[in-house]
């Protein structure tokens, strides 16, 4: 075990121990993985993706493009950050190199999702988000306030600043034990938002951690009101090896000495373009961390530091060590060159755009050291263990944005704010550019005030605004101040409330110059988005090949797509895309902020919707029946089907050839309760089917049944099956048992978008109905035993028509229907009853059981297709050789126009046929295709079609197959030939009905 040489306090509470790269290490409960390594002296923590350079810890929270590791313990989990993983004892986790992959071994935990509802949700309990919760608490509306962090107080525990003279972390603690007081109001605590959708919905992550009864939960908000207290989060600078371990962004330093106790480094160097690295700076100083100098791009530097030297017009130019920083080479800027003018002699541009010195003047600069240009003596280079970096600050958009709110280009902060928005949502705080506390805190209670308002709500009693107070008169907090922002939908931006003027003891801020990257001869190592290794040569790289969009060159180059998508490196990539291109940073914009703005595990995502419960397991009422007798079950759509019942010594050939034969020669029963079955009522019940039928079902009579084929608008074969006519303004429909909810919701989608005014109600009742198909030659016989009151000739119980009767005493209907081509009928009973059926079924002791694939075996031999088996949604019902089934006489039906084009009647289309092998004991694989040479040709070798079915035939004493083949009826007769392997198959092509082509069998 270590002493944690790098820790600031030891008496942080419980010890907890952990193992990192196979070290045994400590922390202390409240620790994140990535302060506990800095505690540690752990630099490295990661290599890169592409480059395998060293990475160490960068930022402090989601921000962080680096230190991605792998949790080993309690279960693999890839690809997380150091800086969000809470340290807890036991953990065991490992650097990754910016890739990861996911466990083999199933996650035992659990996840789950609630819906919410709320008059107002504030997303971040920073001190903007505080005041806007206890703002909009006050009026008594429904308040949700979601935070992403373990503890609310967001940049308030990251600082020594205090509010009515206590403390800030403390003054967060107090506001949040308020809000939790409150009835109405909710606080979710390590909740992330991650989603903004259409009318205020937004889903949000909680991790609730392993002890919880789940391990995530996914929250779906609605909310009538959005306030989006996000923060901001502070960006690089691109300079040469700014990914060394020990470079790191000033707010993260700061954040790791105040919230965590941790020294990030013993001696450090500051790198700034702005006041605010000052306020780190000085944390770091007072906390033991030597600071070596502060090095100012701006010529003034900053003001009220009295601490180490200031370079002020200097930038950094590179750092030293292999493994992680151990010097700073710092330069003068040529942009403040004594005679105005670069080494070139070119002066300096103040346009906005490039001019020969590269420079972004007003916009965002390239500042060059004067070591770049070649002068002696002019380069210092400085003994550092940390680099501290700050560029500026980026207003957290990323929700605003996916709310479809635009963003537009503050100048003065040379970052990009919050513009309008169509949603009903405000912004406060830094999330809008509003960046000094004072300002904060009183833009956020505004905020919750309009809120609320705007929801309908009025506040019951005025709430004082905390004030922000110096514990140390030379601490300041010194980020400019109010900007304009979002407004109300669809109006113009409106300005912050400002709230109390800054103390006066505060000496004015100077303006941040906006600067992007630092010039070299090679800029291979001036990295933009460290987790992709993005550098600025990728950039220009991207635009030099004629990229001018932002999006473009983040395609080109993957900028901003990793896990942290864009945090650090967004706006900094869209400044150096405009560098390279001369054009004003407003005008190029940025990428599009998309969901999710933070990494969320598919398991999060499915919930509970996962293994056994990802798809639920539909069985028949008859199912024990099948498991007793030993049938193993074919997967069709989300049922259980008994696929064939072996007897002793049987394997699946031999079971199926003689289910066949006993179907074929005797009589065999067959489990069909699975089929879809739709209940179609209503006065327009058969325009309806009519519109949904190539042929016309309102002819048909009640009593009868007609078979019926369903077309997509383009003509293609959807769905097949049969429409029985209960009552004139009542039908029972049939579909494939795998399509049953798809052509309900497609029924319905018809009904309720393009067809309101037709009065017809469909309901699913395919559960409430058993069904027992009782097929072969002795069926008629075995019928009339069961149901001694139903006339079963043929006279009186014709081919496709239905009669209610009992059956072994159950009230039943019975249709004279037949998938096999034998004489057949399909028993329905109430699904309570069917067991009951089946049983006096079997009992009869002359009926066979069959399952699903003599069920294919008979029907293929009889030629009749399976929609999504014979058919790939390339296939019409001509295709089918079932011309007869598209009415003549109908003016319209789905898909007729589509079905009259050209292109589907040309005679090399695929048609289904049969396939008789040479060998007639070889057995097709399904889905093999077919050519016309013997031998193969070189590629590319033209292919004829594919097998879709293929059989051994007890009837036909032989195997064959059925295929899709181009200009397939016109080569009956003729020889082709299936590669399996490096055989060549010779078939030949035959008609799709191979058994019984006249149809004798079908009335017994």
């Amino acid at each position: 075990m270590t002493s944690q040489p790098f820790r600031r306090d030891t008496r942080r509470g419980e010890v907890l121990r952990f193992q990192f790269d196979g070290r045994d290490l400590e922390g202390y409960r409240g620790d994140t993985l990535a302060a506990a390594l800095l505690a540690n002296g752990v630099r490295t923590v990661a290599t890169s993706v592409g480059l395998g350079r060293p990475r160490g810890v960068f930022a402090a929270w989601t921000e962080e493009p680096s230190a991605v590791v792998q949790i080993e313990h309690p279960f693999p989990e890839p690809m997380l950050q150091a800086t969000t993983v809470e340290l807890y004892d036991g953990l065991v986790a490992r650097g990754l190199p910016g890739k990861g992959r996911l466990s083999d071994e199933p996650d035992p935990a659990r996840y789950d999702a609630v819906h919410a509802h709320c008059d107002i949700l504030v997303v971040g309990a920073g001190p903007a988000g505080l005041c806007a919760a206890l703002s909009a608490a006050d009026s008594g509306a429904r308040v949700i306030l979601a935070d992403d962090r373990p503890t609310a107080g967001g940049s308030l525990l990251d600082t020594t600043e205090t509010i009515d003279g206590v403390p800030g972390a403390d003054w967060a603690a107090a506001a949040l034990a308020e809000l939790e007081s409150r009835p109405e109001v909710r606080v979710l605590g390590r909740t992330s938002v991650f989603g903004y959708y259409d009318d205020n919905y937004l889903v949000a992550v909680e991790r609730r951690g392993e002890q919880a009864s789940s391990r995530e939960r996914v929250w779906r908000i609605r909310a009538r009101r959005v306030v989006l207290a996000t923060g901001a989060h502070e960006r690089s600078i691109a300079f040469a090896d700014n990914d060394r371990p020990g470079v790191m962004l000033a707010g993260a330093a700061r954040a790791y000495v105040n919230r965590y106790g941790v020294l990030p480094g013993r001696r450090a160097v500051v790198f700034t373009t702005n006041d605010s690295a000052y306020d780190a700076a000085r944390d770091l100083a007072d906390a033991g961390v030597e600071i070596a100098a502060v090095v100012d791009v701006r010529p003034g530097g900053g003001q009220g530091w009295d601490g180490s030297e200031v370079l002020a017009g200097h930038v950094v130019t590179g750092v030293g060590g292999k493994d992680s920083v151990t010097s700073v080479t710092v330069s003068r800027s040529r942009e403040v060159a004594e005679d105005g003018k670069i080494s070139e002699g070119r002066e300096i541009s103040g346009s906005g755009r490039v001019s020969a010195n590269g420079g972004i003047s007003g916009k965002g600069k390239v500042l060059g050291g004067d070591g770049a240009s070649g002068r002696e003596g002019s380069e210092r280079e400085i003994e550092a263990d940390l680099l501290l970096v700050s560029g500026g600050w980026n207003p957290v958009a990323h929700l605003f944005s996916q709310a479809g709110g635009r963003l537009r280009y503050d100048e003065e902060l040379g970052t990009f704010v919050p513009g309008t928005v169509r949603q009903a949502v405000e912004v406060a705080g830094s999330a809008r550019g509003v960046f000094t506390l004072d300002a904060c805190l009183a833009d956020g209670a505004a905020a919750g005030d309009r809120a609320v308002e705007s929801a309908g709500f009025h506040a019951t009693r005025p709430r004082t605004v905390p004030r922000s107070t110096r514990s140390d008169p030379g601490s300041r907090t010194t980020r400019p101040g109010p900007v304009s922002g979002a407004a109300d939908p669809g109006q113009a931006p409106h300005t912050a409330h400002p709230g109390p003027v800054a103390d006066a003891e505060d000496v004015p801020v100077l303006p941040e110059e906006h600067v992007w990257l630092v010039p070299a001869a090679d800029y291979r190592s001036h990295f933009v988005d460290l987790q992709r290794d993005v550098t600025v040569a990728d950039v220009m790289r991207a635009t030099g090949a004629g990229l001018r969009s932002v999006e473009h060159v983040k395609r080109y180059t993957t900028a901003g797509t990793a896990h942290d998508q864009g945090k650090t490196s967004g706006v900094l990539t869209s400044g150096i895309v405009a560098h390279a291109l001369g054009v004003d940073l407003a005008e190029l914009g940025t990428t599009t902020f998309r969901a999710p703005y933070v990494p969320v595990s598919f398991a999060t995502l499915a919930g509970r919707d996962r293994g056994v419960l990802h798809d639920p397991v539909r069985v028949t009422s008859l199912h024990e029946w099948h498991v007793a007798q030993g049938a193993p079950f074919e997967n069709v759509g989300q049922w259980k089907r008994p696929w064939y019942y072996p007897r002793p010594g049987e394997d699946m050939e031999a079971a199926v050839l003689r289910e066949c034969a006993a179907v074929r020669e005797g009589v065999g029963a067959m489990d069909a309760s699975t089929l879809g079955k739709i209940d179609v009522q209503g006065p327009d019940a058969a325009e309806l089917l009519d519109r949904l039928y190539t042929n016309m079902m309102s002819t048909l009579k009640v009593g009868a049944i007609r078979y019926g084929v369903m077309c997509r608008p383009d003509g293609m074969v959807f769905d097949d099956g049969t429409v029985i006519r209960l009552a004139a303004d009542r039908f029972l429909l049939t579909t494939t048992t795998g399509n049953a909810a798809a052509v309900l919701d497609w029924m319905e989608e018809w009904l309720q978008t393009e067809w309101p005014s037709l009065r017809v109600y469909c309901t699913s009742v395919t559960e409430q109905w058993a069904t027992v198909a009782l097929a072969g030659p002795g069926s008629r016989e075995v019928l009339a035993g069961l149901a001694p009151g139903l006339a079963t000739g043929n006279e009186s119980f014709p081919f496709m028509t239905w009669r209610d009767t009992r059956v072994a005493g159950i009230e039943a209907r019975v249709c004279r229907i037949s998938f096999s081509g034998e004489l057949a009928y399909e028993i329905n009973v109430s699904a309570w009853d069917g067991l009951a059926l089946w049983e006096a079924v079997q009992a009869t002791g002359v009926v066979t059981p069959y399952g699903t694939e003599t069920m294919h075996v008979l029907r293929a031999e009889k030629g009749y297709p399976i929609v999504g088996q014979d058919t790939d949604g390339t296939v019409t019902p001509s295709d089918l050789g079932m011309d007869w089934v598209v009415s003549k006489k109908k003016a319209d039906f789905l898909g007729k126009r589509s079905y009259a084009r050209a292109d589907n009647v040309r005679p090399d289309r695929k048609h289904l046929v049969g396939l008789l092998p040479a060998d007639p004991d070889r057995l097709l694989p399904e889905g093999a295709h077919l050519v016309a040479a013997s031998v193969l040709p070189e590629p590319p070798v033209p292919m004829l079609g594919h097998v879709t079915s293929s059989y051994r035939s007890a009837a036909l004493g032989r195997t064959f197959a059925l295929a899709l083949v181009s200009g397939g009826r016109e080569r009956l007769g003729e020889r082709l030939h299936v590669p399996v392997g490096a055989e060549m198959i010779p078939v030949t092509v035959t008609h799709h009905v191979l058994y019984d082509p006249e149809g004798a069998r079908r009335d017994g």
